[in-house]
């Protein structure tokens, strides 16, 4: 990562690197840690990531995933930019926050204000490394910027004379008697009494000192100062709420998961326009040139595949519906399979039924799972969020990646394998209409659709929340899966992922493998999907749901998680990483897989496990 060149006088020779560097992270934490618009700490310096119109590409690989693009509207995606010794360039990033504190005389001002020498960022006078400012302020729009310490010091005494300031100098010490915030002393030479930080972190804190957002976006070049009526907040720096990624993923499935569409990706407006004869002429050119076939019958399927999943997403669909489409195609592809031995080496996904059966998984209300052997994920970063975590459903400001509209978007991929299992629909069905169950559900989804009117800019327009007891049984039972095959197998559980197909025609969950390191791809996942095994791991997670170290308040729980969208769901029994969970550990109730000591029966496997 590297911040703007300084300047440099004409005819000085060019430096052996285009920018300095300023640190590095993996390429695989800019589309989910670290991306565009988040704040990177290096050493004792703090930076905002620049957006990706200021990238420079040119050698940055290009990651083909067809549909993935199309529900997004781009043309295709790429991975961040490296950042080593022998790059040329990296990710640009700019400095923020702007305001910095000296811990030696304890000034607290701008840093151009510190008069620190050259390359260095150090206050001019006691020679020590200036602290970046630990509190920032943001708003839902996206906006960012330093926190008002004049306005928060001067909040009961202002006197802003002619230039808006009293013309004193501010300081920031910390008592030490506590950790908290009540330690945080703010001051300033004009003698308006010391103020601690205390309360900054209230909704209304910066409203009431009649603070407004000043529409400023500090990752974006040149971007002018927008117009906001939201109402800022303060965060923490390293807050999570103060950057939050919109990723969108995507499997590779057949047809184009065998490496040909991404050979053709710079051809497809033309492929798109052609009749069978002229498509022939074409691809007997390409053929010539590349000097490798390419078979007009794949490239005829292609086109037959794009041109159905064009029609199922509709012609008006928008970006949510066309991501919707794309899920229920992998959930069919995931249920039919694709056999090993009739594929290639260059096939992308692999999925085949277990060799062997077991009658146990039916008496649970299983059907029989799907080995996936190979699959290959996309993972991209649409853009991001601020203040509040995206939900799925809920209406969110996404804040840009670039100010100049691009056909790209930042992506990475990911190798892995993974099990694909389904539930008996039929005995779902019955379950589901239970009045016990239901009401139970009904309690979630009311405080969730609460949760999304809240949010709404229109409270008469808003979606509805996807809890029913259909999802929200798959989305438990996937939580102590993973749980369970994190303590068997030997799995980091951040190392697995789930990815939930659950609506009206859909009821099965695919849990992965999700990082591309040593707990990638080595077999041991699929081997835990062979049936006898799969059972003894999931009578094994269930019996471990029917107890938590926080019973009997877990168990009995009104609601829990953020928004209060869980019920019997806790960080000792069901919660999982960030990393892992689709829903933000939302929409969880341990109680709908197992009964509660009261009503045993409303549990799903309630009978299966019962002694």
């Amino acid at each position: 990562m590297t911040p703007p060149p300084p300047r440099r006088r004409r005819g000085a020779g060019a430096p052996e690197l285009s920018f300095p560097r300023k640190g590095a992270v993996r390429r695989a934490q800019m589309i989910t840690t670290y991306g565009v618009g988040s704040m990177v700490a290096v050493d004792s310096e703090s930076f905002i990531v620049a957006g990706t119109d200021s990238w420079n590409v040119t050698d940055a690989p290009v990651i083909d995933e067809h549909r993935l693009a199309r529900a997004l509207g781009v043309k295709k995606f790429r991975l961040p930019p490296a950042s080593d010794d022998k790059s040329k360039d990296g990710v640009h990033v700019r400095r923020f926050p702007l305001w910095h504190s000296c811990p030696s005389c304890n000034s607290l001002e701008h840093v151009s204000a510190f008069n620190s020498p050259p390359r260095k960022n150090e206050c001019g006078d006691c020679q020590e490394d200036l602290v970046p400012s630990r509190f920032v302020m943001a708003c839902e729009h996206g906006h960012i910027d330093d926190f008002p310490y004049w306005k928060w010091a001067h909040r009961n005494n202002r006197d802003e004379g002619t230039t808006g300031h009293c013309g004193g100098k501010l300081r920031m010490r910390t008592s030490g008697r506590t950790a908290s915030l009540r330690s945080i002393l703010i001051s300033c030479s004009c003698g308006v009494p010391e103020v601690s930080m205390e309360g900054a972190f209230r909704s209304s804190a910066l409203a009431n000192l009649r603070v407004r957002c000043t529409g400023k976006r500090p990752w974006l070049k040149d971007a002018p100062v927008e117009s906001c009526s939201e109402p800022p907040r303060t965060l923490q720096r390293g807050s999570s709420m103060a950057w939050q990624p919109l990723v969108r993923s995507a499997l590779s499935i057949p047809p184009w998961s065998d490496g040909l569409a991404g050979r053709l990706a710079e051809h497809w407006d033309e492929l798109r326009k052609l009749n069978r004869s002229g498509l022939e002429i074409y691809l007997k050119a390409l053929t010539l040139r590349e000097k490798e076939e390419i078979p007009v019958a794949a490239v005829l399927e292609l086109l037959e595949a794009e041109r159905h999943e064009e029609a199922e997403a509709g012609e008006e669909a928008d970006h949510d519906s066309r991501y919707l489409a794309l899920r229920k195609q992998e959930y069919r592809r995931l249920q039919v399979g694709n056999a090993e031995r009739d594929q290639t080496r260059a096939e992308q996904f692999v999925c085949e039924p277990p060799t062997t059966s077991s009658p146990v998984l039916a008496e649970l209300g299983l059907t029989t799972p799907m080995l996936v052997k190979r699959l290959r994920e996309v993972r991209a970063l649409k853009s991001f969020t601020r203040v509040h975590a995206p939900d799925s459903h809920a209406e969110v400001h996404e804040a840009p990646l670039s100010l100049a509209d691009l056909d790209w978007l930042p992506a990475m991929e990911v190798l892995g394998e993974g099990v694909f299992l389904r539930l008996d629909e039929m005995r779902l069905d019955t379950w589901s209409a239970e009045v016990a169950v239901a009401d139970r559900v009904k309690r979630i989804r009311d405080r969730h659709n609460r949760a999304l009117r809240e949010r709404a800019s229109d409270p008469k327009v808003v979606l509805e929340s996807p809890a029913t007891p259909r999802m929200v049984l798959l989305h438990t039972l996937a939580h102590i899966l993973i749980n369970e095959w994190s303590l068997e197998a030997g799995y980091p559980a951040a190392s697995l992922r789930e990815r939930l197909y659950a609506d009206d025609s859909m009821a099965g969950m695919l849990i992965y493998t999700a990082t591309s390191d040593s707990a990638g791809s080595l077999g041991g996942l699929v081997a835990q999907g062979e049936p006898s095994r799969l059972a003894r791991t999931l009578r094994s997670a269930l019996r471990r749901a029917e107890w938590c170290s926080a019973d009997p308040l877990c168990m009995e729980s009104e609601a829990g998680g953020a928004g209060s969208v869980n019920l019997a769901a806790c960080h000792a029994c069901v919660l999982l990483p960030e990393t892992s969970c689709e829903q933000n550990n939302g929409l969880l109730d341990r109680a709908l897989l197992v009964g509660t000591p009261e009503s045993p029966g409303i549990g799903f496997f309630g009978e299966a496990i019962a002694p």
